[in-house]
Parts: C-alpha cells; structure tokens; sequence
C-alpha cells in the first residue's frame, strides 16, 4: 500500500463512494472531511470557500465561507440548446449568476451550498450531462477541435471524443448511487459489475489529459495534454493520428523538481487503432506513474524521468500491432474562427467571443448570459465550447442571422470578433476569490490589462497581429501561460513573474523574462515589446517569428522563479 494519503483515500474508498451520500445530506455542516473532499473530485466537484470573506469571518470567529464548484464532462465541448438551458438555470437558483467556460470545452457553476449539489447534479445528469471524471485522477474531459464545419472530419473527430469518454468512464455505480439513488446511468460500455479493467483499485496517479486536434488550427492546445491526437487527414477523411504524449503545465511554487513540459511525438497509427493506443498509455501511466510523489505524478514526469524511447517502447508492448514513427504536421495558430462563418452544408455558425470563458450579466456592459439563455430558447441552437473559453453557435439558417444579430445587439452584445485579433486568444484563470491555489489575481484584472494592451496594438497598427498573451493567478498554470508569447504568472499579491518566446502555435515554451513585476507595471512593460515588435519586424512576420529570429529565450518556467526578489535577467528592449 503507497504511503502517499491520497492513494490511501483512494483504495479505502469503496470504489469513490466514500461516506458521500450521507455527509450531503448532513445540514448540521457546511462542508465535507478532507477524505470526502478528495473523492468528491472524481464526482466532478471541488471544496471551495471565498477567499474574499476570509478575514472577515476569521475576525468574527467563523468558520470559512464554504461553498461548491461543479464541472461538466462534455465531449469536444457539444451541448444542446436545452442542456445549456439547465445550466443556465442552476446558476441562479443554486449558483453565483454566472457559467464558466473552461479550457477543457465544460462549463464550471461556482458559489454552490453543500445541501445544494445534490439536487444541481441530478439536474445536470437527467439533461443528458455528467459530471462524473470532470475531475479526480482519471482520464479528464476529452478535447476535440469544436469548429462545427460540415464534412466528415470534424464530425469523426468529435465521435472520437465521446467513444473515447466512454472507454475511460469509471465502472463504479458510486456516482448514480451518490447523485440519483442508484439509476441506471449510460456509462462505459454496459459490461456489468463494477470491475475496473483500465483503472484498477486505486485509478491513476493523476489527472490525465487528452486532446484531439487537426492541423493548422490549435485550437485545444495539443502539446499542453498527456495525450495529443493530431489528425492527418486526405480530403474529407482522416487516416491516422500521430501521438503526442507527456504534456502539461502545472509546477508547483517551491517544489524545484516540478516544471511545465510540452508534449513529445511518440508515434504515428492508423486511425482503426487509436483507441488502443489510447488504453495503451493510459495503462502505462497507471503501471509505471509515481504513486509516492503527487507533485511527481504526471505523465510528463514518467516521461522527463525514462525518456521517450522508454515510453515508446513501454507503450509498443502493450500493442497488438507495430505503430510507424511520427508523422510531420504543422500548427498556424491557437485560435477559435470567431464572427460569422460559412458552415459548408448551407447554414452559418458563430463564434463568439466570452472574455475569459466567464459567461455574466454586467450591470453596466454586455449582458451575454441574459442572450445566451434567449438565444437557446427561441432558436435552440446547438453549442460548442472552445478551450479558449468562446462558444460556437451553429447550423444557423441564413434567415436566422438577422434575428441573432439585433437579439445580441439587443443585449449589448458584438457578434464581431473583438477589437483587437489578440484579445480574442488571451485568457485568464479563475483564481481569486474562490481558487484555494490562487496567489495573486487573474480572472478579476485581465480585462482592464487587455483594455490598455488593446490601446496600444491600435496605436502602433497592430491590431491584426496574433499575439498570444495569457494570466494565470499562480504557478500551477491552469491559463496555460508557458506557451503563450507573453504572459503573466501570479507570485504574490499585485506581483507576477513574467514570461515571453512562447508561440501562436502552442508549440514553444516560454522563458523567463522578470522575476516580478507588479500589476500596474503590466501595461507600460508589454508597450516596450510591441514597440519593438512593430519598429524591427520583417515584412509579414508574426510575434512569434520576431522573437524567435531577434531574442534569446529566457530561462525555461521553473519554480525557483518564484522564490525571492531579484534583478529582472532581461527587460524590456530599448
């Protein structure tokens, strides 16, 4: 038995059920044990409190705030009109008012009660959603390109999303025990019992990641997952995948032997085998990932730690064929197509900008949640949700254009693409006030950020330019910052390290370029590098190009950048 506690928690678990059930229905306490916390993830939920009470509660002598997050598990990020609607309708009854689209194409409710999640989650699973893998050490939400073109590919691509959730669904019948008293629930693939043929007793070391994407567009951010499926396609049909494995961007602040990795090329297989190789390193990981150290306990560190031939030949031999070697494939940019796009099939779709995924009512500005939930009841549109936090609304018949048009208006809501091309790609995490991990804020001070970096791309013509520029509000990297051309990473309050030379693409890590930098240096710091960027560019070259012909990349993201005061290693250019 590991002596690590999570694994512990784990296998004493009943196969996740824990004391769940019963520590829901307690009204005597606000909130769960730490054991119950920690299955609660594999539920698709999270243990929170608003931080912003702390002090205040704490100086009345009250107990913290506590309240609930919970996710999503949705395939390629595909809801229908009415499953939006139930979402939308328990944010306000049960939650904050506002949805979250998260980097992994879910929605994410915060500000739940504890005697509210069983009734919000039920909802959810009788909508035709789960929450069930969304989070704990599984196989996550799977990605998929959400680009709702007609044709073959982008359909087989999202089919790949969800047969793969099913394989890596959890047997255990804890989750309709816990949330609907036993129902029967579309999990798997229907064997009976509760026999976990990929899991095992204990599941995996950690949180595993997959993602599908088709080239040139990057829009799930492939290098950043465990596992990456890059299509290769002939015409309208897909005939093989490379494999990517061994990506992600969480370190942890002080613990020097953690650090972000993007993924590497493992090997190429016809597309009849990919689910196999899926099971194949998702076995490998559970076989051989560390037990002991959970800050060690990623695929990226089996792999840092074997190397890839290792891993090449780890996974091979769990193959009932010989896999060829990777294939060449290229990446143009992270971006979702956002505005009003030809569908391919007659109909039109919409890409529409949601400033950090976080879908609100502003009491002076958009009110986009308001549009959102009339938009879903009077045309009722499928969605998709980006892993840049944007949605698609899609099979839009040309007549229907119109009527979405002064509905959005109505609401205060541009249906155009934003002002400037890289406020459309920049994203921010969550963080404060209900990230137990956060360490400065992200979410809540992007926007005024990106409003005077907007300023400044106009006045030096650079408003077409795709420059990729993301927050996060702590080391742990949920934003994924270290692959983004410029970005800023919380280290205390008002303070982030900032890092730049990453790339459109998704496909470079950055380097350090200050150690600290406080919040209102944010914007005059990033006018030094644009300048530059518009007075030395060549003809038609992108950020990323110039940075990487004209800089030396910093130090790669490392936790000790986090650690103490000290001399910037470069500034801004002159």
């Amino acid at each position: 038995m590991s002596s690590n506690p999570i694994e512990q928690i784990k296998e004493e678990s009943r196969q996740l059920r824990g004391t769940l059930a019963a520590a829901l229905r307690d009204a005597a306490s606000a909130h769960l044990s730490d054991t119950d916390a920690q299955i609660l993830k594999f539920h698709g939920s999270y243990q929170q409190d608003d931080r912003d009470r702390r002090a205040e509660r704490r100086k009345a002598g009250l107990d913290k705030d506590w309240i609930f997050m919970i996710r999503t598990k949705t395939p390629g990020g595909r809801l229908s009109a009415a499953q939006y609607l139930t979402l939308d309708r328990l944010a306000e009854t049960v939650g904050n008012g506002t949805l979250r689209i998260t980097t992994r194409q879910g929605i994410q409710l915060h500000g739940i009660r504890k005697l509210d999640l069983r009734r919000a989650v039920a909802e959810i699973i009788s909508s035709g959603i789960l929450t069930w893998g969304a989070c704990g050490d599984v196989v996550r939400n799977t990605l998929a390109t959400p680009v709702p073109a007609a044709g073959s590919i982008h359909r087989e691509l999202q089919e790949l999303a969800s047969e793969l959730g099913q394989i890596f669904f959890s047997r255990s019948q804890a989750y309709s025990e816990v949330w609907i008293d036993g129902e029967p629930l579309p999990l798997g693939d229907g064997s009976p019992g509760e026999e976990e043929p990929i899991y095992g007793a204990t599941y995996l070391p950690r949180k595993f990641k997959i993602a599908i994407a088709l080239p040139p567009r990057n829009d799930v951010d492939v290098f950043s997952n465990d596992l990456g499926l890059v299509a290769h396609a002939s015409g309208q049909e897909v005939e093989g995948y490379t494999l990517l494995v061994g990506g992600g961007h969480g370190m942890t602040h002080g613990l020097r032997q953690t650090q972000p990795h993007l993924a590497e090329a493992l090997f190429y297989v016809p597309k009849e085998r990919v689910r196999e190789v899926a099971v194949a390193v998702v076995t490998a990981q559970r076989d051989h990932g560390n037990r002991e150290d959970r800050k060690r306990s990623r695929l990226k560190y089996l792999l840092l730690d074997r190397g890839i031939d290792w891993l090449r030949g780890e996974v091979a031999s769990r193959l009932s064929f010989a896999p060829e070697p990777p294939r060449p494939f290229s990446f143009t940019t992270v971006a979702d197509p956002l505005g009003w796009h030809e569908q391919g099939d007659g109909k039109l779709f919409l890409g529409l900008f949601v400033q950090n995924g976080r879908i609100l009512d502003r009491e002076e500005g958009p009110r986009l949640r308001q549009a959102l939930r009339q938009a879903a009841i009077d045309f009722g549109l499928p969605i998709r949700l980006t892993a840049n936090g944007n949605l698609f609304l899609a099979d839009v018949a040309r007549e229907q254009k119109a009527q979405l048009e002064e509905l959005f208006a109505k609401h205060g809501v541009s249906t155009a693409p934003p002002r400037t091309v890289a406020r459309g790609i920049s994203h921010a995490c969550v963080a404060l006030p209900t990230c137990g991990l956060a360490l400065a804020e992200s979410e809540r001070v992007f926007p005024s950020v990106m409003e005077q970096i907007d300023r400044t791309l106009e006045e030096l013509g650079l408003r077409d330019e795709p420059i990729l520029i993301r927050m996060s509000g702590c080391p742990n990297g949920c934003s994924r910052p270290y692959n983004a051309d410029l970005s800023f990473v919380g280290r205390s309050p008002g303070k982030y390290a900032f890092y730049a030379g990453g790339s459109v693409a998704g496909d470079r890590l950055a380097g350090l370029e200050r150690r600290s930098v406080a919040f209102e240096e944010i914007p005059d710091l990033i006018r030094g590098y644009l300048e530059a960027f518009a007075r030395d560019r060549l003809p038609e070259e992108s950020f990323s190009q110039y940075w990487a012909r004209t800089r030396p990349r910093g130090p790669l993201p490392s936790p000790d950048q986090f650690h103490e005061e000290a001399a910037a290693p470069s500034g801004a250019p002159a």
